[in-house]
């Protein structure tokens, strides 16, 4: 092994050690109960709370999936998107975070998404708790899939290593972590892996427009690219069997695509995403007083906006520095290895590299943690053992945690598998499935049972629908799978709330209560 290369894989170690170390730290406390395990026992600060929230949300696809959009077709649907993601977040910090913490302390002291869901509505036989905890696992298997990914693509580039040995060495350091300090570990180390994140991008941003002549010189070059550098057009690289053409040294492009208002709207409706995911939702509840999330949404809002205009200008500044490097679309999410790997000297590329690890284990942890507790705390607990001991249900969680990671790892075994497409499904699928529930059972009274279960349902049923069937038809039917699937859901839950009897007298003062809290 090369020194330089040797540099680098020192400087990662060193920071998995580091993590490791977080997970050890935090073992006993996160031992001591299920609820200090899943929820941290409600103790987050508020810096905390922001950071790991922000950390376990944007995934690998930040730092890789990205920028490879902005690589391979440009400003337009990597911008768009971005711009829905900061939207999403700050709306849903502003309007769901504090009123979801104190209906999940109401609601019966709800630990989980599903508990508070079948609380909410207090259920007795627990068919939202059951329906909610099956898409949870569903949908947290591909997100973790999609972290795996990220992990054996990075090692590849880097240092050659085989991906499958090296997709399957990170998830078993995820599951160690992860399996032995818990919530706490999680969200500790989240808070870390948020600064190195964000640092990693702003450096390689940096060195990448310096090495590239300036700001002027990168655009001048994304302006000669048809459609490369445009909101309402899209780039179209020139393929043959997904290998983009190459003449005299010239990457090759079709003329350019448009990108108009139905397409931006898909775009932008990715920050529909946030009203149901789990990972962030859970921060909310976890937070030890509410009157400190207005600290949390700035800070969150900020890390979001400059964390995301990063990874979409890293791509950009990628197409001016490495034109052919990157020939497929699988390929192209390697550009910011590429560019941190060429530009700066080597230990601090791996530190800047950690950022890639910080990105894919902040967030697997808590995709691997929440899917854990779906299944012991409300399929387990609820209804397979309800005299279950509070180790019974710890024991049955780190067994799930194995079951999870060995499905993601089977997932992600294809090395040519896109991050960014992974991830935008498991995003839709949350998204449609809990986001409208989650506004619809915080805002309007009037929400029932029956109509949570139908939109539940129809919103999950319609993201694999319009994904599998639908969306490859093109035309009208070319949209986002989150945004019908959104929509159908909301339809969905206010017409058959309607047409059913309203919620109890019970359910209604509780609403009130939460309502009437400042």
């Amino acid at each position: 092994m090369k020194g330089d290369t040797l540099q680098v894989l020192i400087a990662m170690i060193s920071y998995m050690s580091i993590v490791i170390g977080i997970g050890l730290y935090f073992a006993k406390r996160a031992n001591e109960s299920s609820e200090n395990y899943f929820l941290g026992g409600r103790s987050l600060g508020p810096l905390v709370t922001a950071m790991s929230a922000e950390a376990s949300d944007m995934s690998g696809w930040l730092l890789m999936g990205l920028p490879g959009v902005a690589y391979w077709y440009g400003l337009s649907d990597a911008i768009w998107t971005a711009i829905g993601l900061a939207a999403g977040t700050y709306l849903n910090w502003l309007f769901v975070a504090k009123r979801l913490h104190n209906y999940s302390v109401a609601a019966n002291d709800s630990i989980t998404i599903p508990d508070f869901l079948s609380n909410r509505f207090k259920e007795k036989n627990k068919v939202i708790m059951t329906i909610s905890a099956v898409f949870i696992l569903v949908f947290f298997t591909v997100y973790a899939a999609s972290c795996f990914v990220t992990v054996g693509k990075l090692f590849n580039a880097l240092f050659g290593f085989k991906y499958q040995y090296m997709m399957v060495l990170g998830a078993i350091f995820v599951l160690f972590y992860t399996y032995v300090g818990g919530f706490l570990a999680e969200t500790a180390s989240d808070t870390m892996q948020a600064i190195v994140m964000i640092f990693a991008l702003v450096t390689a941003l940096g060195v990448g427009v310096n090495a590239a002549g300036g700001v002027s010189v990168v655009i001048e070059n994304a302006k000669s690219i048809p459609g490369f550098f445009e909101f309402f057009g899209i780039a179209s690289p020139a393929t043959v069997d997904g290998v983009q053409q190459v003449v005299n040294g010239v990457p090759q492009f079709n003329e350019a695509g448009k990108y108009g208002l139905y397409t931006i709207l898909s775009t932008l409706a990715w920050g529909l995403g946030y009203f149901g995911m789990p990972q962030v939702l859970l921060r909310f509840m976890a937070i030890r007083d509410s009157n400190e999330l207005k600290l949390s949404r700035r800070i969150a809002t900020v890390w979001v906006i400059i964390s995301l205009g990063a990874a979409v200008s890293i791509g950009i500044i990628g197409r001016s520095l490495f034109p052919t490097e990157l020939l497929t679309y699988s390929e192209s999410e390697s550009i910011f290895i590429l560019l941190s790997s060429n530009l700066l000297p080597a230990f601090l590329a791996g530190l800047v590299m950690a950022g890639i690890l910080a990105a894919t284990i902040s967030s697997s942890d808590s995709y691997l943690l929440i899917a854990a507790s779906a299944f012991s705390k409300n399929i387990y607990q609820h209804l397979i053992k309800k005299d279950a001991t509070d180790d019974q249900v710890m024991t049955i969680s780190r067994i799930i945690l194995v079951a999870i990671s060995l499905i993601g790892v089977i997932i992600a075994l294809d090395e040519n598998s896109v991050i960014f497409t992974i991830v935008s499904f498991a995003w839709a699928g949350f998204g449609a499935t809990f986001g409208p529930i989650i506004l619809f059972s915080l805002f309007w009274k009037r929400t029932n049972k029956e109509g949570a279960i139908a939109g539940m349902l129809s919103g999950g049923i319609t993201v694999f629908v319009w994904k599998l069937i639908l969306r490859p038809m093109g035309g009208i039917f070319g949209v986002y799978e989150l945004l019908p699937a959104f929509i159908v859901s909301c339809i969905f839950i206010y017409v058959v709330s309607k047409m059913t009897p309203e919620p109890s007298e019970e359910i209604q003062k509780e609403f009130e209560m939460v309502k009437k809290q400042r």
